[in-house]
């Protein structure tokens, strides 16, 4: 049994000598147990494993190119975890073996594991860029495609701020910028909820990405931005003409207000930029922005939003616990 990467162990199946030589990559061992006979090139070990996936997922690029040179190699069987070759080299991040992968004609390219993550899926939120590239070539490959927690290689992507990935994802013209991933957060809300700067800028480059769509809990990327003070994030939301900065969460609480609650001046001054914001909307307790910030003693955003001539005077109530 290898010394590593044991995933879900399934049946007492033979681990051979050809498993072991796939392993460790060694091509004149490789060979020499082919040559000698009696081993099944598709033989699964105790993992589930063929040798081309073990040596796939390990990026023996010389082993992979001998085992796909056989006609009766099945570059498609997947371990105990469902995955097949293709997903463990992608999820890996060997460029060489995924690019030997693809050039065989029979290769599923979209084929899920366990977790219903596409090897698109995995390369994307592991961001191997090389890998994401050379599947997005296919025009077999769904970039659209979710795994088992509604991601797709889009969110993840921007999730995990790859902006390299982002921006090959993007350049696909069947790609949806707005599917939403868990918690039904769109690329940009996980972007702006991660503190991506940069993957955000690119999201609000087209035209067609949403930047008011709400997460379950009615979260928009402003509000989510605005409440862990991501600065940069919020400037480039404001930017976009079509934003809606009086967007109010399932509390009614608005940014402006948040920004109040938790005394990010240099928010609050960017939101009061913006001709369209109120600063007078109160949260389902009734409670302003200027309230908020009055009885938290955020001086600063006291005396910048007394400086608006529409506000209103701050209300004599104490804020609603957080």
């Amino acid at each position: 049994m290898p010394p590593s990467r044991i995933g879900d162990i399934s049946t007492p199946s033979f681990f051979s000598g050809l498993h072991c030589a796939s392993f460790f990559g060694i091509v004149e061992l490789v060979t020499a147990v082919i040559n000698a006979g009696g081993c099944e090139i598709n033989q699964r070990d105790c993992t589930g494993s063929t040798p081309l996936a073990w040596v796939a997922r390990n990026g023996h690029v010389e082993v992979a190119k001998l085992l796909l040179g056989r006609e009766d190699v099945d570059p498609n069987l997947p371990d105990a975890g469902n995955r097949t070759p293709l997903g463990g080299a992608a999820r890996e991040g060997h460029e060489c073996v995924v690019k030997l992968l693809l050039e065989r004609e029979d290769i599923d390219s979209n084929r899920p594991d366990k977790f219903l993550e596409t090897p698109l899926g995995w390369a994307a939120f592991k961001g191997h860029g090389g890998v994401v590239k050379l599947l997005l070539r296919r025009e077999d490959v769904d970039p659209n495609r979710t795994g088992d927690q509604d991601g797709t290689p889009l969110f993840w992507a921007a999730s995990e701020g790859h902006e390299g990935v982002v921006k090959l994802l993007l350049g696909r013209e069947d790609i949806n910028p707005n599917r939403p991933g868990p918690h039904d957060r769109t690329p940009l809300g996980g972007a702006a909820f991660k503190g991506h700067d940069g993957v955000v800028k690119l999201l609000l480059e087209r035209e067609d990405v949403d930047p008011n769509r709400p997460d379950k809990y009615n979260q928009t990327p402003l509000r989510i931005a605005t409440v862990d003070g991501h600065e940069g994030i919020v400037r480039h939301l404001l930017e976009r003409k079509d934003i809606d900065p009086n967007y109010p969460d399932a509390n009614g609480r608005t940014p402006l207000g948040w920004a109040a609650i938790n005394g990010h001046e240099g928010l609050a001054k960017l939101l009061l930029g913006r001709e369209d914001i109120d600063l007078n909307l109160p949260d389902e307790h009734g409670h302003t922005p200027l309230s908020h910030a009055t009885s938290r003693g955020h001086g600063g955003i006291v005396k910048l939003l007394q400086a608006q001539k529409s506000v209103e005077s701050a209300d004599t109530q104490q804020p609603h616990p957080l």
